[in-house]
């Protein structure tokens, strides 16, 4: 099992941006799948994007963009031109077979 700590999280306005990072430790981090998963305040925790250990993506929104570095055991958000609806508690989650890890969060809010 990998240990998940994010970071990169803040107070950002309206259309700026932000890179998150989400670093492991432990075991191979290069066999697992990882997204990244948002909560909104009273809302239910979402899937923003995703990346296979093979490297092919997928963002559920299209101004968040996710990059892998294995050499690094790092995965990234891009998030451009954020909007007040982006604020919220960011995690990252990493899988393998039926391993699961999440990490703690890093928070994220939108405001001018």
């Amino acid at each position: 099992q990998v240990h998940l700590v994010e970071s990169g999280g803040g107070l950002v306005q309206p259309g700026g941006s932000l890179r998150l990072s989400c670093a492991a430790t432990g075991e191979l981090f290069s066999r697992y799948a990882v997204a990244w998963h948002r909560q909104g305040p009273g809302k239910q925790r979402e899937l923003v994007a995703a990346i296979s250990r093979g490297g092919y993506t997928n963002s559920v929104k299209g101004r968040f963009t996710i990059s892998r570095d294995n050499a690094k055991n790092t995965v990234h958000l891009q998030i451009s031109n954020l909007i007040p609806e982006d604020t919220g508690m960011y995690y990252c989650k990493a899988v393998f077979n039926d391993v699961v890890s999440w990490g703690q969060g890093t928070q994220v809010t939108v405001s001018s």
